[in-house]
């Protein structure tokens, strides 16, 4: 992508110019997962090898068919975004910064009713005492959630797992239906961590956070392309040329790689305040250490990662550091250590 080869590719294509940029968008994300789908399928089998992954190669194939389909449909939106404003205007970074603000906001908003489906079928969770307690625990929280889910998630993994998504009348919080084999304290302090995320609006917050750093993205997009020596080496003219769809591909791509490190670190700040909140609304420090002990041994957790490894890929805190903390808090609070 960041070579003339890409150009003369794209360039071979006909039609309008919006045309050749969105078949050159498909055609350049077919290419790319044509090459990582047999690395693909060797993580499939290991995951099989240690009983983490409970799919069937045609569920397999098609959870990755619709996660190409549900990437390349927002890449073209981008792209074509970006060719059509350069084309029209000559800073075309502003109106692109606010369009980036504006898709990642309403891609957010849209994720829990739009994407989430495809991928899993969620079901009120039945009625009952664990149910009530979680409602209970939410509303002594002062957290309003809509709907506690349960996502069929056995149908793909033996992991345990649970989330909040969604904003106002989307808010709910997820139970994967392998989390409910754990007793009923380990699941109410799982939730109690993920009302930490509700209650401190972490997921507000972050859409807002990434939509800046959208928007900062297509700023900084506009000034590589602009630069001349980039454009040059990948053989095109400019970002309104169509032919320039592979050279913006693959600078999102790298951007992507390149931030990684910076949302991990912020990520495992915010994994730990929500971990202390659990804590302070459960008071339950011998559950947590249990639960973590539960989450490290079933999702085969790896408790000391190397260092570069925890920077590229850390999105929390490990488990020993987890439990080192719930343990400080039991000394910090007068409540027996685990």
């Amino acid at each position: 992508m960041a070579t003339p080869l890409g150009a003369r590719l794209l360039g071979r294509l006909r039609g309008p110019w919006w045309a050749r940029a969105l078949l050159g968008v498909a055609g350049l994300s077919a290419a790319v997962e044509a090459l990582r789908w047999p690395l693909g399928m060797w993580s499939e089998t290991q995951l099989r090898a240690y009983g983490l992954s409970t799919q069937t190669w045609p569920s397999w194939t098609a959870d990755r068919l619709k996660d190409l389909g549900v990437r390349t449909a927002l890449l073209a939106v981008m792209v074509l975004a970006v060719v059509a404003l350069a084309r029209r205007f000559r800073r075309w970074w502003i109106p692109a910064a606010i369009g980036a603000f504006t898709l990642t906001v309403a891609a957010s908003f849209a994720y829990p009713v739009v994407i989430e489906p495809l991928f899993n079928d969620f079901t009120p969770m039945a009625a009952g005492p664990l149910r009530d307690d979680l409602l209970a625990m939410a509303a002594r929280d002062g957290v309003p959630v809509e709907d506690v889910l349960v996502a069929d998630a056995s149908r793909r993994t033996t992991a345990l797992n649970a989330y909040v998504s969604g904003f106002g009348a989307t808010r709910r919080i997820v139970v994967y239906d392998t989390l409910l084999r754990a007793p009923a304290r380990e699941v109410e302090l799982v939730v109690a961590h993920e009302l930490g995320h509700a209650k401190a609006g972490d997921v507000l917050y972050g859409t807002l956070v990434g939509g800046l750093g959208a928007a900062f993205g297509a700023c900084l997009l506009y000034l590589v392309l602009a630069a001349g020596p980039v454009r040059r080496r990948a053989g095109v003219a400019s970002a309104a040329d169509p032919r320039a769809v592979g050279l913006i591909m693959g600078l999102l791509s790298l951007a992507t790689v390149l931030s990684g490190p910076a949302q991990n670190l912020v990520s495992r700040q915010i994994e730990a305040r929500a971990d202390a909140h659990a804590l302070e609304l459960t008071r339950d420090p011998e559950t947590f250490v249990a639960m973590q002990r539960r989450l490290s041994v079933t999702n085969i957790s790896d408790l000391s990662p190397d260092f570069l490894e925890y920077v590229l890929y850390g999105s929390h805190p490990t488990a020993p550091q987890r439990i080192a903390m719930a343990r400080s808090w039991a000394l910090l609070n007068g409540v027996p250590e685990p």
